[in-house]
């Protein structure tokens, strides 16, 4: 049987994505260029006796998808830039207390109030620092309107696995565009649900950690497991401690569960184009890339050995392969709508190994293939 196919936007499909992987909340407020995802959810969740709720500003809605995932539904909230920045308190807060979500970030332009329909790359180093103090991110860039959707799914995988924020960033080009959607058969894509603990309600401690990378089951708030839940740092049993090695135990701990070698492995996520024999790469993300992929294209036909990596988990940052790529290459071109950004996480992989130069754009314009291949031939 042929699959289901649409013509679809992309916000559209991260809605869609997000029903797929069993999303069943919304929590949000309007904001260009994101607006979409929230409409097409207060559509969609009822059909599958799922909850959508329009709250009175961006704080209020990330507060919403916290408590919403606590009482143990697959939580999710969409915005743009300004957004974000009124939600990093509430993300340090389930970054600290554990809490899976997912945050679909439509990147515009800022700082401020920006351009509100002018497509930007800004907010990669916010999905990084955003909210204060030590903890670990995990921040995904598709470039398609297909790969919003299965982005989408494997943020709510990454979320509920690791138990934690997940961003997802895409930009206003990709968020607004209409392409072909093949919609994947129910049970084609996996889908992961949080662990839920095995031991008796009277046993439980919802941060009682086995191993320093160990992520604990997670109960529903509300059921038979009664358990405490706090911004502070506290103890495996979830109330606030000051003991020094308990709290720099759990600080390094919420790291290690997203840094340790085996989870990199199965968080890392990238894309190589004809970077083999490639003597110069451009390192691109997002709708920036397509434009990448169609300057290495004329550039191979013009002789010029040209490749691109695109990382599709941007954190973490992927630093093995960059570094390998550093040192196979001469030049390395940096491809973001910003002002630099990525382009320093690049720097201090590569340092010496090979010329390193950036493409950058804040006008809300695409930074074109023109402008990529002028870069190349200027560094070569």
């Amino acid at each position: 049987m042929a699959k289901k196919v649409a013509l679809l936007q992309g916000n559209s499909a991260c809605a869609l994505g997000a029903i797929y992987a069993g999303c069943k909340f919304f929590g949000g407020y309007p904001i260009t260029p994101s607006t979409e995802v929230a409409e097409v959810m207060s559509e969609e969740l009822p059909k599958v006796g799922g909850k959508f709720i329009q709250m009175e500003d961006e704080i209020g809605a990330m507060a919403s998808v916290i408590g919403a995932s606590l009482a143990g539904s697959k939580s999710l909230t969409a915005t743009s830039g300004p957004g974000v920045s009124l939600k990093q308190e509430l993300i340090g807060y389930a970054c600290i207390a554990e809490v899976p979500c997912v945050i679909i970030n439509v990147m515009r332009g800022g700082p401020s109030t920006g351009m509100p329909t002018g497509p930007g790359q800004s907010d990669v180093m916010q999905a990084r620092w955003g909210t204060h103090g030590d903890h670990a991110a995990i921040a995904v860039c598709p470039e398609s309107c297909q790969e919003i959707f299965t982005e989408t799914v494997r943020a709510f995988n990454l979320a509920e696995k690791y138990r934690m924020p997940v961003q997802v960033l895409y930009d206003e080009i990709v968020g607004h565009m209409r392409e072909r959607i093949v919609f994947p058969e129910p049970g084609e894509l996996e889908i992961i649900d949080r662990a839920a603990p095995t031991c008796s309600p009277e046993e439980y401690k919802p941060y009682d950690a086995k191993s320093d990378t160990d992520v604990p089951p997670l109960a529903v708030f509300g059921s038979e497991y009664r358990f405490h839940v706090t911004g502070l740092n506290k103890a495996a049993d979830g109330f606030p401690t000051t003991k020094a090695n308990l709290v720099a135990f759990e600080e390094r701990r919420q790291i290690a569960k997203v840094e340790c070698p085996e989870a990199r492995a199965d968080i890392e996520s990238n894309e190589e184009y004809l970077t083999e024999d490639a003597e110069v790469v451009i390192f691109a993300y997002g709708s920036s890339a397509r434009s990448a992929r169609y300057a290495v294209n004329k550039m191979r036909a013009e002789g010029i050995k040209a490749g691109l990596f695109r990382p599709i988990t941007i954190w973490p940052f992927p630093e093995k392969r960059v570094a390998e790529l550093g040192k196979q290459v001469n030049s390395m071109v940096v491809v973001e709508m910003n002002l630099g950004q990525m382009i320093f996480e690049v720097e201090r992989i590569v340092k010496n190994d090979c010329k390193l130069a950036g493409v950058f754009r804040v006008d809300g314009d695409p930074i074109n293939p023109g402008e990529i291949m002028a870069k190349v031939k200027e560094v070569l």
